[in-house]
């Protein structure tokens, strides 16, 4: 019999809950792992497809020359 107790969890209280899920995760799968887990959730947003089109293409001198202006 497991004589400890564990806290009890307000599930009313959703920074509690999400405090002690990010715990359970890291405790379960490590820093790294829970990390690689919850990237899986994040789908980004905007339409890259669109978005790169959209982008006028420049040459690597004028990229250059640009960041030029910031160096000097």
């Amino acid at each position: 019999m497991n004589t400890m107790t564990k806290p009890a969890i307000n599930i009313n209280n959703f920074v509690q809950i999400r405090m002690v899920g990010l715990e359970a995760l890291k405790n379960a799968l490590g820093t790294v792992g829970a990390t690689r887990f919850l990237q899986q959730f994040d789908t980004g947003s905007g339409d890259y497809t669109k978005e790169k089109y959209a982008m006028p293409e420049e040459d690597a001198e004028s990229v250059y020359a640009e960041l030029g202006k910031y160096c000097d």
